[in-house]
C-alpha cells in the first residue's frame, strides 16, 4: 500500500483508500504527512457537511460592507478527505475543480492551489450503512483506488504488540514539496513517453479493452484468450481516456523506483489494478455472479498482446 501511495505522489495523482473501519487508512495518511514537510489538512466528511466547509466562503463585514474570502482546508499540500463517502454527492463534488484544475472558485474569484496538491481520501465499502456512492466524475479523478484488506496473523500480532507497549515512534520529514516537484520533472525527463512508443500503445490498448462494445481496438476482442470474460456482458462502463494517462504516468514512476530506465510490461501490470479497478462499472449480472473489477483487469492483461499485431 505504501509504495503505491508514493508512486501516486510522484505521479501527481490523487488516492482513494477503501477498507473496513479499523484497518489503518487514516493513520497511514497522517503518518505520510509527517514524513513530508508540507502543509496538511484533514476534513472529516459527515452528512451535515456543506461544500463551503471544504473550499471556503465569502464573509461580509456588516460595518464596512466589504467582503473577504475565508479559504477552506482545500488550500494545502496534502488533504485528507476522511470517510469521504459519508457525505452526500453535493459535498463530494466540491472537490471536482480542485482535483482536476488545482484551483478553487469562491464567489466570483478563482484561486490557484499549491503545485503539490494531493487528495488522499478514505472510504468504507458501500455496503456499510450511512455511506453514499461517489459521483462518477469525482471517482475518475482519483489516480488510484487502493483496497485495504485485513492484515495477516503475524502482521496483526505485531500491530497489537506495538499498541499494547504504547511505543513512541518518532518520525522525521525526509522530503519537502519543492523536492517532490523536482523529482517529478527528473523522472519525466529520465523516462520520456512518446506517442509511437510500443509500451505507450500497449497501455492504451489495455484501457480500451475494458470498454464494452468496442470494435476498433486494433486487434479484435476475444482473440487472445481461451476462457476470457465476455466484456460486453459483464462491463457496463469501462475506463476513460484519463485512465490511459494515469496508467502510463504511474508505470513510469514504478519503473524509476525499481531502478529501471525503461517501462516494462510488469510495471504496467502492477499499476493496472489500482488505476483501473474503480473505473470499471460492472453489470448487475456480473455482480450477481461474484465477478470483481479485478477479475476483468486480470482477463484483459492476459489477452492483450504486448506487441501490436500486424494488420
Amino acid at each position: 500500500m505504501v509504495d503505491t501511495i508514493v508512486i501516486a505522489i510522484f505521479s501527481d495523482g490523487h488516492i482513494l483508500l477503501e477498507g473496513f473501519p479499523g484497518l489503518g487508512k487514516t493513520i497511514t495518511v497522517k503518518t505520510l504527512s509527517k514524513v513530508i514537510d508540507a502543509k496538511f489538512q484533514r476534513v472529516q466528511f459527515t452528512p451535515d457537511l456543506i461544500p463551503s466547509d471544504i473550499t471556503g466562503f465569502e464573509l461580509c463585514d456588516p460595518e464596512t460592507r466589504k467582503t473577504s474570502v475565508q479559504k477552506g482546508p482545500v488550500f494545502t499540500n496534502l488533504l485528507l478527505a476522511d470517510e469521504i463517502n459519508r457525505a452526500p454527492a453535493k459535498v463530494q463534488s466540491a472537490l471536482l475543480e480542485s482535483m482536476q484544475e488545482k484551483q478553487v472558485t469562491i464567489g466570483r474569484d478563482t484561486f490557484k492551489l499549491e503545485e503539490l496538491f494531493i487528495v488522499l481520501a478514505t472510504q468504507n465499502p458501500i455496503e456499510i450503512s450511512g455511506t453514499y456512492l461517489l459521483p462518477e466524475a469525482e471517482i475518475d479523478r482519483f489516480m488510484f483506488k487502493i483496497k485495504i484488506d485485513y492484515p495477516s496473523f503475524h502482521e496483526e500480532n505485531e500491530i497489537t504488540e506495538k499498541q499494547v507497549k504504547d511505543e513512541d515512534v518518532r518520525l522525521e520529514a525526509v522530503l519537502n514539496p519543492e523536492e517532490i516537484i523536482s523529482l517529478r520533472h527528473f523522472i519525466a525527463n529520465k523516462i520520456p513517453l512518446h506517442r509511437e512508443s510500443p509500451i505507450l500503445k500497449y497501455t492504451t490498448r489495455i484501457v480500451r479493452e475494458t470498454r464494452p462494445n468496442l470494435r476498433d481496438n486494433g486487434f479484435g476482442r476475444g482473440t487472445f484468450a481461451v476462457n476470457e470474460l465476455d466484456v460486453n456482458r459483464v462491463v457496463m462502463y469501462g475506463a476513460s481516456p484519463r485512465a490511459s494517462i494515469y496508467l502510463a504516468k504511474a508505470a513510469r514512476v514504478c519503473a524509476f523506483l525499481t531502478g529501471s530506465d525503461v517501462i516494462l510490461p510488469e510495471h504496467i501490470h502492477k499499476m493496472a489494478y489500482p488505476v483501473l479497478r474503480h473505473r470499471i462499472i460492472l453489470t448487475h449480472e456480473a455482480e450477481s455472479q461474484g465477478i470483481d473489477p479485478d477479475d476483468v483487469i486480470e482477463d484483459v492483461l492476459n489477452r492483450v498482446p504486448i506487441l501490436e499485431p500486424e494488420q
